[in-house]
């Protein structure tokens, strides 16, 4: 059987975050998933609501970061980033550190004494000593109860299209009031349908677009942070995960709340405008009629439209994980379906640590985020190390590795 120290599953902006920190350290791993293959499914045309430095993946000023890219590569593009050049930017920081990812899909992970055995697809198997999840939230789609029994091609998720453009010349209902919900909604207005958006809050947030840091000018920094998650103050507090875990669990939720409260990016506005959007108002029930649905909302009678689009996010819950062993995910102390995490990102399982969303409770709202890769990667990497954070170099230059994939 083969074997490593440490094998990371999955080569999204988080995987390759903690492939980057831990071979600058010195340490053996491999690198498992397809790279960014769920950026890869997202639809075409969309834009990154995240700002430049909260754009970068592992660091945001180094080697890896959005302007080393832009420099060694040549590339140039707009602000916000578009989805097509934040994966080209990822498949090249994979080609830097981790151009041996290998692309077989892991189908379980079990214990076996003081280690982990993973047996993938074709029956081989591989024991790490230690395992990171860093599968994203690919697993966690949330499909309201009212969407059971419907069949796709009336209802669907978000999640599951990669080219909104097949809408053309349909009515369209849109579940939501976060960024995923508004831009679908005007990526499908902007290529011909006639789109609606319904959203149970009672009204819609609209973020600033950085209104703010231009008004403080220099001064920005002292209330918001480079990870650019939560508004002015509230930014700098959950940008430091070790000093937000410390807070009373009561303050954290509602920070962690106000920070990532579903909202919209402020160059939405403009682009959904003709676009109807009714808040207060949740869709009670929907029957298929022919090749159309009758959709009864809360504010009104029932009305027709030939595909109900749901925004509604992603729910953690480990236990979705297909690849984890049932009698892994039992020993695996949890809240909610979160995994409670130690320093290290590490579970309740000696060995088994969790990147990226499922380490929000923990940690807070940026590990929701690309940018929660910086301190995921950095705190996991002085765990495998098992020293101090002094002891962590945070950003050598990487040697070139290979070409990638």
């Amino acid at each position: 059987m083969e074997e490593t120290a440490t094998a990371v599953i999955g080569a999204g902006p988080h995987g390759l975050a903690a492939a980057a920190h831990l071979r600058r350290a010195g340490e053996e791993l491999r690198v498992f998933g397809d790279p960014m293959s769920f950026w890869q499914t997202m639809p075409a045309g969309m834009l990154l609501r995240s700002n430049w430095t909260a754009t970068c993946i592992a660091e945001y000023e180094g080697p890896l970061s959005l302007d080393s890219y832009q420099a060694e590569t040549g590339r140039s593009f707009t602000r916000p980033v578009p989805l097509d050049e934040f994966i080209g930017y990822g498949l090249w920081v994979q080609s830097k550190v981790a151009p041996d990812v290998d692309r077989r899909r892991v189908s379980s992970v079990t214990r076996e004494d003081d280690a982990f055995v993973l047996t993938f697809a074709d029956e081989s198997q591989l024991r790490a000593r230690r395992v990171v999840v860093a599968a994203g939230i690919d697993d966690f789609v949330n499909r309201p109860e009212v969407m059971a029994g419907l069949p796709s091609e009336l209802a669907s998720h978000t999640g599951e299209h990669k080219d909104l453009g097949g809408f053309a010349g349909q009515e369209v209902l849109v579940v939501g009031g976060g960024q995923s919900a508004l831009e679908s909604a005007a990526l499908m207005k902007e290529s011909g349908a006639v789109v609606e958006v319904a959203a149970r809050a009672d009204h819609i947030n609209w973020l600033h677009g950085g209104k703010y840091h231009r008004m403080l000018g220099r001064l920005a920094p002292l209330v918001y942070a480079p990870t650019d998650v939560g508004p002015m103050g509230i930014s700098r507090i959950v940008a430091e995960p070790g000093l937000f875990r410390r807070l009373p669990r009561g303050v954290q939720d509602k920070m962690a709340y106000r920070a990532i409260r579903p909202a919209g990016a402020a160059w939405l506005v403009d682009r959904l405008a003709g676009v109807r959007v009714r808040t207060g108002v949740q869709v009670l029930e929907a029957r298929p009629k022919g090749d159309r649905l009758d959709v009864t909302l809360s504010d009104g009678p029932t009305r027709t439209v030939h595909h109900l689009l749901f925004g509604t996010g992603y729910r953690v819950d480990i236990s979705r994980y297909p690849f984890l062993d049932k009698d892994v995910v039992r020993q695996v102390r949890t809240v909610n379906g979160y995994p409670v995490l130690r320093p290290g990102m590490e579970s309740s399982v000696p060995g088994l640590h969790f990147l990226g969303a499922p380490g929000a409770y923990s940690f807070g709202p940026i590990m929701r985020f690309v940018a929660g890769g910086w301190f995921g990667a950095e705190t996991l990497t002085r765990a495998v190390r098992g020293r101090s954070g002094a002891d962590v170099v945070r950003k050598p230059t990487l040697e070139p590795m290979g070409d990638g994939a």
